[in-house]
């Protein structure tokens, strides 16, 4: 085989390796793009929105070891937060952080108070349904007082009466938290009517494909993409 064959062929897998290992380091420790899969943050966020991740912000991870980079800042009211559901450590969930430690929260007719001051309201949130009757048994309408442990914060999404949030299972301990929702960085509606692949039906699977092809870029969201979120 030709020696500048060879010698090229090593170069390109050489310069493969080094890009994917920049990839993976930077997912791991700086930024990661999650992809939005409720409607709890809506409208701030939308079903199919994906959105980059500022993971530096807080201490990002290095990879292999699991040490935290040291954090620039800790969350703070208003950030929306990436975060490791406290329920099982894995699943990804993207909450707006409302209080942190020490910080009295509470919920009366469905105003939330945060140190008996009413909390700033998102500018896209989806936050009442006004047809719902009041209940003062659902932690939806009414909760607290309740104050926010140390090393803790308290997340909730901004499309309250749609969102399972710390109101039902506690707050969100630093250690678990990613990252700062930074931007959208495109965004894709769902396709209600796009045909189901039936494992018993071979047919099914090109069908399914060109559905999916043709319909693809008519679903993007362009207005979403590249945009910043608050």
């Amino acid at each position: 085989m030709d020696k500048k064959i060879v010698a090229g062929s090593y170069g390109y897998l050489k310069a493969l390796f080094w890009a994917v290992l920049l990839a993976f380091l930077v997912k791991a420790s700086l930024a990661e793009a999650y992809r939005v899969p409720s409607s709890s943050m809506e409208d701030t966020l939308l079903i199919g929105d994906f959105v980059l991740s500022n993971k530096l912000l807080f201490g990002g991870r290095i990879p292999f070891v699991g040490w935290r980079l040291p954090e620039i800042r800790q969350p703070r009211q208003g950030d929306i937060i990436t975060f490791k559901w406290p329920g099982d450590h894995k699943t990804d969930y993207v909450k707006r952080c409302v209080a942190v430690a020490g910080q009295v929260v509470e919920i009366r007719d469905k105003v939330l108070y945060v140190d008996g001051k009413v909390f700033p309201e998102p500018e896209h949130g989806k936050y009442v349904e006004k047809d719902q009757p009041l209940d003062k048994s659902d932690r939806r309408d009414y909760f607290g007082p309740y104050t926010v442990p140390a090393g803790t914060v308290f997340a909730m999404g901004d499309n309250r009466d749609n969102s399972y949030d710390s109101r039902y299972w506690g707050p969100v301990p630093l250690e678990l938290i990613e990252g700062k929702v930074m931007a959208i960085q495109w965004s894709i509606a769902p396709d209600d009517k796009a045909p189901q692949i039936d494992p018993a039906r071979f047919a099914t699977i090109p069908t399914t494909v060109w559905h999916s092809v043709t319909h693809f870029l008519g679903r993007i969201r362009w207005n979403r993409t590249a945009r910043g979120v608050s």
